[in-house]
């Protein structure tokens, strides 16, 4: 398996003397759909950060499909779901228009997107079950299909590594099932490497072929079915089973 990013001895603080991360190792390959999950405060917003070169480690090297991350050139190559703020504001922008923004380029208009980019976008659109409100608003659709909508924009980049962060903040325990689903789904017929980074990772667990835990280093690294109990989700039922 080709390792599509990798963190090698890396530790990082914001400040002198107050380390985030301390010595992670982590390689990620391509294809895989891992989640990557801690407690709030415990360093993994960080540590996507830094495997996606939008941050330096103080200590330790990050890599993405073997290049220093913060360098790599084939960063249309990249879908990242930064956590969710709300959406607002006057401008009606409707889901058809957030994802026509996954094909832009700097300096290029929705308005002028090539043919070839509006066919991806529809069928970005129908990969996350859409189309029946392609042109409505987007605030004004629930924060499900609100997430919906964001995975498909970075769909339409047609990326090889897909990172969501916290994708479920907000959106209710059947909400976050069929996100799950979907991303399973997505991962089955397209191939690409999914990272998951939530704290609550109760919904995507029996689909993940991997689970790593993030408390300023990494605990644990390996199957969800090798996961001690104590540390399962319970919000979710199938998590008890």
């Amino acid at each position: 398996m080709q390792v599509a990013a990798a963190l090698r001895g890396v530790s990082f603080g914001y400040r002198p003397g107050q380390r985030v991360l301390e010595r992670v190792d982590l390689e990620l390959g391509e294809g895989e759909f891992v989640a990557v999950a801690g407690p709030n405060g415990g360093g993994k917003t960080t540590l996507i950060r830094i495997l996606l070169g939008l941050e330096r480690p103080t200590e330790g090297t990050a890599l993405l499909y073997g290049e220093p991350a913060h360098r790599f050139a084939g960063r249309r190559a990249l879908g990242y779901l930064a956590q969710r703020s709300e959406v607002g504001g006057d401008a009606p922008a409707t889901v058809r228009e957030v994802v026509s923004a996954g094909r832009l380029a700097p300096g290029r208009l929705v308005g002028r997107l090539r043919r070839e980019d509006r066919e991806l976008v529809a069928e970005a659109i129908g990969r996350v079950g859409l189309e029946s409100v392609a042109d409505a608003p987007l605030r004004t659709l629930s924060g499900g299909m609100q997430q919906r909508a964001f995975i498909a924009k970075a769909l339409a980049g047609q990326p090889s590594l897909l990172v969501l962060d916290e994708p479920t903040t907000g959106v209710d325990a059947e909400s976050q099932e069929s996100l799950a689903d979907l991303l399973s789904d997505l991962h089955g017929e397209l191939g690409v490497t999914i990272v998951y980074v939530s704290h609550e990772f109760g919904a995507v667990e029996h689909h993940v072929e991997r689970l790593v835990l993030v408390r300023r280093t990494i605990v644990f690294d390996g199957s969800p079915h090798d996961l001690p109990g104590v540390w399962h989700d319970p919000a979710h039922v199938h998590a008890r089973e």
